[in-house]
């Protein structure tokens, strides 16, 4: 068990996996969209995905690290992926925080695709995708994490 544990711990993707790349999310107009449309969006530039939700205290904690580091890179994309209760609560809290970015819902919230693909646990969650659409930092849960400002350099 704990050598489950451990691997669990210590996994690191570099490619979405299809499964991921098919769930649905719900921008901000209330449209429906595959996770695959939405990053074919960004293909050629880094993006920072940042999956967190309006309730979450270490979310909201990491947000002027956030906006720091939207001030230092503007030709990197930021992406928020939320798992918000609805789209009303993602909306306020994007107006309540004034999160600038790309936005988007995610229904399944904790029990989807993309979850059990990041293996999530704990919200904030970091990635970063490099030009070539490879992820480059998979597992960042500190909005400061090192491999984070390493990557998007």
């Amino acid at each position: 068990m704990l050598i489950l544990l451990i691997g669990c711990a210590n996994k690191n993707e570099t490619k979405f996996s299809e499964k991921a790349l098919n769930e649905t999310f719900v921008s901000l107009d209330g449209v429906s969209i595959k996770f695959k449309e939405i990053v074919n969006k960004y293909k050629g530039k880094k993006i920072l995905i940042d999956v967190w939700a309006s309730w979450c205290g270490d979310c909201i904690k990491g947000m002027p690290t956030i906006v720091k580091m939207q001030e230092e890179y503007k030709e990197i994309t930021f992406l928020f992926l939320s798992i918000d209760n609805s789209l009303e609560d993602l909306k306020y809290g994007i107006e309540k925080y004034n999160v600038t970015g790309e936005h988007y819902l995610l229904p399944s919230k904790w029990d989807g695709e993309f979850a059990d693909f990041l293996g999530l646990s704990w919200i904030p969650r970091y990635l970063v995708v490099d030009e070539k659409g490879e992820i480059s930092v998979f597992n960042a849960v500190k909005a400061n994490d090192k491999r984070i400002i390493s990557s998007l350099n």
